[in-house]
Order: C-alpha cells, then structure tokens, then sequence
C-alpha cells in the first residue's frame, strides 16, 4: 500500500536514515521501536508528508489517506469539543469525488476477475459505507462513542476546548483523526495522555476498526495488544520482524548477541593484522605482505553494535531511614475546586513497606491527593504522615527546580554518595546520557530529558517515601526496566501514579482507583484490578437480570406503556445460559488465583523461617561472621513483608469468596 524506497536523511552531516525500504501493507499494525533519537518520530512525520527525506521517496497511491497524530502539537481551536470532533466529517464531499472517480474507472474496465479489480470495489464498498455513516445519524453516534471511550463524559460536549489541559486536547485530536477512519494510522506516543481504561478503548478499536497502523509507544503491553509486526530503527538502518513486540525481543536479543560475536572476531581480526603490520612494518622481505594487510585492513566494513549493556546495572536507591509503620494515615480527606468536587471520603492506610497505585481516568483527583499528602494545597478531612517521613516526590514540573547552569553530570554528582558515584557514568548512561550528553549543560536539554534528569537525581536522594507521578512518560523500555527493579528493590514505601500496565505489573501489591468522586481500594496487582473491574461488570449484569422468566417479544408500535428494552425481551435462554457459565468460570479463575497467592505467600513464610532458624542456630553454636547479625535483621524484615503480603492475601481471599457467596 505505501511503500519507502531507498529512504535516507541526514542531520548536519549526521547520518539518521541510509537506504532503508519497506513496505506498508494494508492489514498491517507496525511497532516503530529503538532509542530515543533513533529516529521513530521522523519516519512518522515522512510517511505522513510533514518532512522531506534526504534522498529516497515515500510512495503512497492516490486514493489512500493517512492520519497523523504528533507527539507534541500547537492547538488554537476556540470551539466546543463537540463541533470540534465534527471537522472530522468535513471531507464528506472530498469522499463523494473519490466515490465518482473510482466509480468511472470501475465502468470502463473489463479485467473482472483480476485482483486490482476486486480492490477497487473494495475500496468503493468502504467508501459507500463512510458516506452513509457520515451524512447519517450514525456520525453523531460514532462521535459520542469515541469521545466517551477516550474519556470524555457528556456533560464536556459542549464545553469550551479551551478549558482543557494540552493532554485532553490532544484527545480531542486522536478523535478527529480516529472518526475519519483514514486507511494509514501514524500514532506517536498515543497513550502519553490517556488513562488505563482509554489506553484498552483504544487497543481494541485499532485492532477491530482500524486499517493499518504505525505506532511509537514506550507502552509495551500497548503495542504488544496492538501490533502483528516490530521494525527496529539502528545505527541507520531497519531490522524487519513479522511478529509482534514479546517475541521482537527474543528475536533481538538473539541478534545482537550474533552481531556482538561478529564484532569481536573482527576485532580480533584487525588487532591481529595491526600487530603484524607493526611487526613487520620495517622488514623488507616482508613488505609485499604488508602492503598486502593494510589493504585487507582498509576494505573491513567495520561492524557496530548498537547496544548499551544495562544488564548488569544494578541500580539501588539508598537504604531508606525507618519510618513509622503508617507513613500515611488518611480519614474522610475531599478537594473541591469552587463548585466542583474532585473526590471526597478518602479513607486509607499505607503501611511501611507497601508499593500501591493510583489509576481512574484524568481529572479524577489522583495527582490532587498526592499534593494534599505533599501538603501543597488545602484540603477537607484529616491526612497524618507518620513518623520521620522522608518524601521524595517525582512529577513532571520537578525539570523546572533543576539548576540549568551545571552539566548533567554535576547534577547527579552534587547529590550521590558512597560507591555509587563510581557508576555515575553507567547509570547516565542507562538513563540516556551517555557519552558527550552526560557534560551537556541543563539549560541546553529538551523537557524529556530534564524529566529523565530529575528521575536520575530523585534515586539517589535517601528518603523512606517515594511518590512517583508518571514517572514512565519520557523513559524508553530498558530504561523503565531498570526504573522498576530499583523501586522493587527499594525497602521504603511507595506511591505511583500511573497508566502504564506494564510497569505497575509485578511493582504494587495494592490498587487504589479514582472515580466518580470517590476513592476505591483494591487488593493485589494491577491486572488482578482490571480482572475484578470486568467481574464487577458481570455482577452488575446479574443483578440488573429480571427475576420472573422473559416474555416473547410484544408489537409496541401501537402502546405507550413501558416496556423492558428489547435487547432484554429477545435474549435466548441459551444465551442467558452462556453469560451465566462465562461468569461463573470467571468467578473460579479468580478464586483460584486468590487462593494460589495465599498458598504462596504461606510458602514464602516457611521458606524465610527456616533460614532464619539455621542463622539463630548458626548463631547460638558460635559460628560468627561478619556480616551474621545483618543477615538475621534482614530475614527478619522480609518475614514481616512476608507475613502482610499473607495477611492481604487471606482478606483479599475472604473479600473475594463473601462477594460471590461463597462459604
């Protein structure tokens, strides 16, 4: 469908593209993965026309249209959301023309049972669609349906667009683009300003409605729902994978292990030859072997590995001084704006130790709450921080208090302590700062990277309570990788605001969701949340069944009396059926799995006992090391970890089985 051919760019004689071809096909959902500065975004903007390459050309037929969504734009729109959403229908006649064109080549040719043939009615059957969809009622509907499942309630429709922060507007663009269903989606960063239930809206619309579609994201489990294909931007060229982004990395790891035994057999290779060019260098009887080597040595492409070794990066936050066991104490706290109440009853514990996450959708009051615990802004209720908290807090404004007259590795110099200032260079350099970037002085960095900047310098800060408001937006997959082991790691507690699944996967052992006002919590991870947000959906369905048995369906068309909607009066028995079994094995999946995470919690217990029994033996019989004490305050510690995580488990067990009736 679109096809890069021979495409190259260069930037101040940097080359960023050399030769690369691909094609485009029409089923297609492409992840664009590499470093940041790869150049994901700029292969965007040349397929979408914005910018020109170097060399090479970008071949699109004439009939085929393609939506781009930026990562950053300028918005000067002044009117509501809702007739903004509705430019999205102002090429209905730019439609009919195509429709006209296509429909007078259809009349003039005879090849009927060619492939072209049967595309081109293909491409008029979509476009009757389009048309019929647009200029009818049903473009209203699929309006309401895209900003709702983007986010938007209602009651915003008619609001001013420009009342809304950059990161719904840019909703309200992803909108646009989406509704005008072009065949070519070009997303960069999609998901930096939606919740977790708009990120699913989405992935399920581009896998069930969109035709093909390149994507930027540092989402992984994003891009891993949505795309069938992974190229890889390095060192210039592209590495084409047909698979989706999970087997990608097998595939790449498989890769560059090969390319780094190719590189250092070259490398052998051309020490080798330097040796014996210097041995011999002087010796005439060997001259014509030396003039032989050095032309050997001159025509070796020489082979690069584009990959910055993290492996081994361990990197820990200081040990946290101890704090109280409540770090957060909140009873009845609310915010209100004017007339407008964010969220009010929020009513919760944080015990020493915990990870837990804040979800629900924008503007619910999560970023609120942590600046009421941050004591930023006045609030309603009674908030208590417990006992020597230490915060460290990480938000996107923290660039702004980053001294823009030092270097980068100032920065971080100024605040490290003890043997992590001899890996500041690798730690820069996992954050993205390697090389000349890491003596680049702050004032010269893009907002991106003084984000990453401050992420840098907060880990290295010893505090004991760590709130991270979307700590993952500019940091590319490794990067996050690392991010989170640390804070796994971490011995203090830890609040994180945050969309990204992946990342809060395996981090928090509770969930706490905004909406509607009030503030939910739920125990276990994240995706235990999401399972229990479709049980709770299941439950709904149950409770709003009638009780008595469904009648055959009645002619209404002649009676004003209520009726039971239809989609209820028609349902089969055998449907019901269905529901009532999906539901039930949903309900036992999730007792299994609530009984699997007591069982193992309980083993973990055991396990920490006994080796806490062989430490006190070993101490009693006198066999004294250096570090014997350490270890056994150590055990100690991961046995009360160990003992709430059972704790949680057995209530989030009894919660779970009493919800279902279960005895």
């Amino acid at each position: 469908m679109i096809s890069i051919q021979n495409l190259s760019v260069e930037f101040s004689a940097k080359s960023l593209f050399d030769g690369i071809n691909y094609v485009i096909n029409k089923r297609d959902r492409i992840a664009l993965v590499g470093k940041n500065g790869a150049g994901k975004s700029t292969m965007l903007k040349i397929i979408a026309g914005v910018q020109k390459p170097t060399s090479g050309s970008v071949a699109v037929p004439q009939d085929v249209t393609i939506g781009y969504l930026p990562q950053h734009m300028t918005l000067t729109d002044t009117n509501t959301v809702i007739d903004e959403v509705r430019k999205a229908f102002g090429h209905i006649q730019q439609l009919h023309e195509q429709y006209d064109r296509l429909s007078a080549e259809l009349a003039e040719r005879t090849d009927y049972e060619s492939d072209a043939y049967a595309r081109l009615i293909d491409r008029m059957t979509t476009l009757s669609e389009q048309i019929s969809m647009e200029e009818g009622d049903g473009g209203e509907a699929e309006m309401e349906k895209t900003l709702i499942g983007l986010g938007f309630v209602r009651s915003d429709f008619n609001r001013p667009t420009s009342e809304f922060s950059g990161g719904w507007r840019m909703r309200i663009e992803l909108a646009k683009i989406l509704l005008q269903r072009p065949d070519v989606l070009l997303l960069d960063e999609p998901t930096n300003h939606l919740d977790i239930e708009s990120i699913q809206w989405l992935e399920n619309f581009l896998v069930t409605k969109a035709g093909a579609v390149v994507l930027v994201s540092h989402d992984r489990a994003f891009i891993d729902n949505v795309t069938n294909r992974t190229i890889e931007i390095s060192l210039g060229k592209i590495y084409d994978y047909a698979v989706n982004y999970s087997k990608y990395v097998v595939l790449h790891q498989e890769r560059i292990e090969q390319q780094r035994r190719a590189y250092e057999n070259q490398q052998k290779q051309i020490q080798d030859t330097e040796e014996f060019i210097e041995r011999f260098r002087y010796k005439a009887t060997k001259a014509v072997q030396v003039q032989s080597r050095m032309k050997q040595l001159a025509k070796i492409e020489r082979i690069e590995v584009d990959e910055v070794d993290t492996s081994r990066l361990n990197l820990r936050f200081p040990p946290a001084p101890r704090s109280g066991d409540y770090p957060v104490i909140a009873d009845g706290v609310g915010k209100a704006y004017g007339d407008h109440q964010v969220f009010d009853g929020a009513t919760f514990t944080i015990k020493r130790g915990e990870k837990v996450a804040f979800v629900g959708k924008n503007g619910e009051g999560k970023s609120t709450l942590v600046k009421c615990i941050m004591g930023e802004i006045p609030f309603t209720g009674h908030l208590k921080l417990g006992h020597n908290v230490k915060i460290g807090y990480f938000a996107q404004n923290q660039a702004q208090l980053l001294d823009g007259e030092i270097t980068v590795f100032d920065t971080i110099d100024r605040v490290a302590v003890g043997d992590i200032r001899t890996k500041i260079r690798d730690i820069l350099g996992a954050f993205m700062f390697g090389g000349e970037a890491s003596d680049k002085k702050v004032k010269v960095l893009s907002g991106g990277e003084k984000t990453r900047l401050a992420m840098i310098r907060l880990l290295l800060e010893p505090v004991n309570l760590l709130i991270l408001d979307e700590p993952t937006n500019h940091l590319d997959m490794s990067t996050k990788d690392i991010l989170k082991q640390a804070i796994k790691d971490f011995d203090g507690t830890v609040i994180v605001v945050s969309h990204d699944r992946e990342f809060l996967d395996g981090l928090v052992e509770k969930v706490y969701e905004f909406g509607g006002g009030k503030m939910r919590e739920c125990l276990g991870g994240i995706y235990e949340f999401l399972e229990k947000k479709k049980l709770d959906s299941l439950a709904e369905l149950e409770r709003n069944k009638p009780s008595t048995p469904d009648k055959p369906a009645q002619d209404t068309r002649n009676t004003t009396a209520p009726q039971k909607p239809a989609t209820q009066q028609d349902a089969p028995a055998q449907r019901q059926g269905r529901v009532n079994y999906t539901e039930q094995r949903e309900r036992q999946r999730m007792v299994k799995r609530a009984e699997k995470k007591v069982a193992e919690a309980e083993a973990s217990i055991a396990d920490i006992e006994a080796r806490i029994a062989e430490v006190e033996a070993r101490i009693a019989a006198g066999e004294v090391d250096a570090d014997i004490f350490e270890r056994h305050a150590a055990l100690g510690k991961q046995l009360d970890n160990a003992m709430s995580l059972w704790e949680l488990a057995g209530i989030e067990l009894d919660e779970l089985k009493q919800s279902l009736g279960i005895d």
